[in-house]
């Protein structure tokens, strides 16, 4: 298997997993504060989304992320954006069932850059010094920033349903 191909079923795995976690999250779910700094579960699932979005249209295409083009208004999320800090988190808001079809357009966006790539391109070396990372391959950028971030907040995202009494992962 190219790297290429393992990087799109990574990805595809990712998307998947995250989606059987939120299938069930009531509004009550995405929008309880935990206690200290973590972030509710509406804003850890926005934040997954639109990272994404941003890093995968952005950063690796030069385009607008979906969310400021075709998906303007329409994402379910009361204020997409790219970061994520404290104040944002308490005060964001997420219709989930809007908010799923928003990222079904973001996977089908990212899977079809993916598959578009032609042999080398994961090779490529851009300069996230802005982002704060400096120099580095595309191939790390899917990697780190988009399928490792995803499972970052897809276990985040399990566990803010279990502590609030729900089922986390679906197994």
């Amino acid at each position: 298997m190219d790297a290429t191909s393992y990087l799109r079923e990574d990805m595809r795995w990712a998307h998947g997993l995250l989606e059987l976690v939120m299938q069930d999250a009531t509004q009550e779910q995405l929008d309880w504060a935990p206690p200290g700094k973590a972030n509710p579960l509406g804003a850890t699932y926005a934040h997954a989304l639109t990272s994404e979005d941003m890093i995968v249209q952005r950063w690796l295409q030069g385009a607008e992320p979906l969310f400021e083009s075709a998906w303007r208004g329409r994402t379910g999320i009361s204020e997409p954006q790219f970061g994520s800090d404290f104040e944002w988190a308490r005060r964001v808001r997420v219709e989930l069932p809007v908010a799923r079809e928003y990222a079904h357009a973001v996977y089908a966006a990212s899977d079809q850059y993916l598959g578009s790539l032609e042999p080398g391109a994961l090779d490529l070396v851009l300069d996230l010094s802005k982002q704060g990372f400096g120099p580095k391959a595309v191939a790390w950028v899917l990697s780190a920033l988009v399928v490792s971030h995803m499972n970052n907040m897809i276990g985040e995202s399990a566990v803010l349903k279990g502590i609030q009494g729900a089922k986390g992962y679906p197994w």
